[in-house]
């Protein structure tokens, strides 16, 4: 029997869960805003984690964020060897996630042309 979910994606949800705590409990710095972590996948190996992230009301641009957010990683793992029963903590990368503004950014396209057709046929 085949398993539903595999190692690495059970580790992805579980870090996801406790960087989204840590991140809110540990990180100070009001310019950063709120920060949503949308995922985060780990390779095979378990050596690294590519974090997806979303920030709400930040004063920093998108590359600022990563850069803040990449600079504390090292304590974020470390943090993390503390609140998880793993061998090793993979290494972690943090990377915007644009997927939630580009879903948004399409709505708003269909909303336009749902519009202009309403308009046209009347």
């Amino acid at each position: 029997m085949p398993r539903d979910f595999k190692r690495t994606d059970r580790i992805g949800a579980e870090l996801q869960r406790e960087l989204a705590g840590l991140i809110r409990q540990e990180v100070k710095d009001p310019a950063l805003g709120l920060v949503t972590v949308q995922e985060a996948r780990v390779v095979r190996d378990l050596s690294q984690a590519k974090i997806f992230f979303t920030t709400m009301s930040a004063s920093l641009t998108q590359k600022e964020s990563v850069e803040h957010l990449n600079q504390m990683a090292g304590h974020l793992r470390w943090l993390l060897g503390q609140h998880m029963k793993l061998r090793s903590i993979p290494k972690l990368s943090f990377v915007y996630d644009t997927s939630v503004e580009q879903g948004e950014h399409l709505s708003t396209l269909i909303d336009q042309a749902v519009k202009e057709n309403h308009t046209d046929l009347d």
